[in-house]
């Protein structure tokens, strides 16, 4: 009887440790994922620089959407018809982040306006094929030029409806609404001053790109936050207009444009990458175009 239950202790412990092993191999990316987004992001360019509207279309989600760096949204149809009219030139320096089953392809290139860009390429892994769901690009602010805060000048305490209370999109499932909320508590903690709070929502090697601005890092805009709650400066965040939230297993990619009520800035478009770690959705990346 000892004997048979020291079995059955053995058994249980080998089978819980082979499944904390394969839970993790599943939420490590496959040997040579980065690779192949990466090359299939450039197949995707070289298409759209040579016209091939069959190449193309195949590499495209349904859901697709391409902002321009003026903040102009292309969707697929007009996409795929016009593709030299919207196409860029060949990057340098792309590099590839897995997220789960989301991938996030960044860089520079050179637009069809001839603008220095940086690009967030976001793909998703749809029925074993990758396939691009957002492309955005935006100017930033010159290699030389200071970093810059995101707006929230006031000296008065903020209101913040939406999004802090409420965002007009139709939740479609729990792991949706974990995503929005903590979206939303992204946003409260901005407007309220808490980089701890804040910090806990956003990913370690998050960092946000802004039409004009130079990039900033987590580090950054804690910074900011900290710097914004001694100087008791009120901040605004922009309201969301619409909103577009595609979830695949542990990566998510989320497209919303937004104004702002006190008009401090155009209205822009944003495009965010978020991942699952630890049982807690993380934001890992926020590209914002101003609408020109």
């Amino acid at each position: 009887m000892h004997r048979a239950m020291q079995r059955w202790l053995l058994g249980a412990l080998i089978g819980g440790v082979l499944i904390a092993i394969l839970a993790e191999l599943r939420a490590q990316p496959a040997p040579g994922e980065d690779a192949q987004v990466l090359a299939a992001d450039q197949s995707l360019g070289d298409a759209m620089r040579s016209g091939d509207k069959s190449a193309a279309r195949r590499l495209l989600s349904l859901q697709f959407t391409f902002i321009d760096e003026n903040g102009k949204i292309h969707e697929r149809k007009g996409f795929v018809t016009d593709l030299k009219g919207v196409a860029a030139g060949p990057s340098n320096d792309a590099k590839t982040t897995i997220y789960g089953s989301v991938a996030a392809v960044t860089g520079h290139r050179k637009s069809v306006h001839g603008s220095d860009a940086f690009f967030l390429d976001i793909w998703a892994r749809q029925k074993g094929a990758w396939r691009v769901l957002i492309m955005q690009d935006v100017v930033l602010a010159s290699a030389d030029a200071p970093s810059a805060a995101p707006a929230g000048a006031e000296s008065k305490p903020s209101e913040c409806k939406n999004p802090c209370q409420a965002i007009p999109y139709r939740v479609r499932s729990a792991v949706e609404q974990d995503i929005i909320n903590s979206f939303q508590a992204i946003e409260k903690a901005a407007v309220a001053h808490d980089a701890d709070e804040w910090s806990k929502h956003m990913a370690d090697e998050f960092v946000l790109y802004g039409s004009g601005r130079a990039p900033i890092p987590k580090s950054g805009r804690i910074a900011t936050i900290k710097r914004q709650k001694e100087s008791n400066t009120a901040v605004t965040v922009g309201e969301v207009q619409t909103m577009r939230l595609s979830v695949y297993g542990d990566g998510a990619a989320m497209s919303a444009s937004h104004v702002m009520p006190d008009n401090s800035r155009p209205p822009y478009h944003a495009a965010r990458v978020w991942v699952k770690r630890n049982g807690q959705w993380q934001m890992a990346i926020s590209l914002q175009t101003d609408v020109k």
